[in-house]
């Protein structure tokens, strides 16, 4: 028979070795259980420090009554639970853009500093651990948006220069309001390199329930009718309001097929499918970055060009 043992020697574990030769296998994998056994009973406080750590540097910045104000869909699927959507934050809504409160996002804090974005990329856990414990103290700004401050994204600080804003209004406690949400959190501290094309449709999340897309007006042939994800064109629309500010033209564009009653005639930029879509190149020498924020009936869309 072959056993492999423990025993305690002054105030030290020790593996014991009482084995005879034969079904080796079985003797190692006895050994590592043990080890791993005696490591998490040595040292708990390792035990899944990551994970850990994440979700106790985000329960300083998540708000969950602002969280479920500002996430209807959420609330429909998961409730008000403040745990449960905590652990919906976790999960999907930090990487999705959503803003834990008012604030803190952790796409806005990557979007003003190049320093955090270069060390961490879209290891989004990392962002709500260094504001927790630097960021705040070190007087960064991570609020949602991209809000200039003293050294956040602007063209005083030098690190980028507004090419051209717009912002638009919208009905805040309509489930339209959940997709313009949406799908300004997905083109949210998005880069665009020089040369390269940008396209809504393959940006934002795709327009499925699982997503979090309500069903609200869409225009279809000159007629409006319900349709998942009813409210995403008011975001291309001002995100490309935003590119003719800047003199930024588009690649791909294309007109409601009915007036809107957030934007000037020409103004607007309607999306369909994979067929119809938003596209443009960065036609600078610079990475440009788009910001966009939507909160209280607010959209604001602006670019940047990244000065590195």
């Amino acid at each position: 028979m072959n056993l492999c043992g423990i025993k305690h020697n002054s105030g030290r574990y020790t593996i014991r070795k009482i084995c005879k030769p034969g079904n080796l296998i079985l003797t190692r994998a006895i050994s590592i259980i043990l080890c791993a056994v005696l490591l998490a009973v040595l040292f708990p406080e390792h035990a899944f420090a990551a994970s850990k750590s994440t979700e106790q540097a985000a329960r300083k910045v998540f708000d969950a009554k602002y969280y479920a104000e500002h996430n209807p869909d959420v609330v429909i699927v998961n409730g008000d639970n403040p745990d449960k959507l905590l652990q919906h934050y976790l999960q999907y809504g930090l990487s999705e853009g959503r803003n834990a409160s008012a604030t803190f996002n952790a796409h806005s804090y990557r979007a003003r500093y190049s320093d955090l974005d270069a060390a961490f990329g879209n290891d989004w856990g990392r962002y709500v651990r260094h504001y927790v414990e630097y960021g705040i103290s070190e007087g960064r700004d991570a609020t949602p948006g991209a809000k200039a401050s003293s050294t956040s994204a602007s063209s005083d600080s030098g690190q980028n220069t507004l090419l051209g804003t717009y912002t638009t209004k919208y009905n805040a406690n309509v489930p339209r309001a959940v997709n313009v949400g949406i799908a300004a959190a997905g083109i949210n501290g998005v880069v665009v390199q020089p040369g390269a094309e940008f396209s809504y449709t393959n940006t934002i999340p795709a327009r499925t329930v699982e997503n979090g897309y309500q069903m609200a007006t869409v225009f279809v042939n000159k007629e409006k009718v319900k349709g998942l994800g009813g409210g995403i064109c008011q975001v291309s629309s001002t995100l490309y309001a935003a590119m003719k500010t800047a003199g930024l033209p588009a690649t791909e564009r294309h007109p409601h097929s009915l007036p809107v009653d957030y934007l000037p005639e020409g103004w607007d930029a309607t999306v369909s499918g994979q067929s119809v879509d938003l596209k443009f190149v960065n036609i600078y020498d610079k990475p440009l970055m788009i910001a966009s924020s939507a909160n209280g009936g607010t959209l604001t869309v602006s670019l940047y060009l990244v000065n590195k």
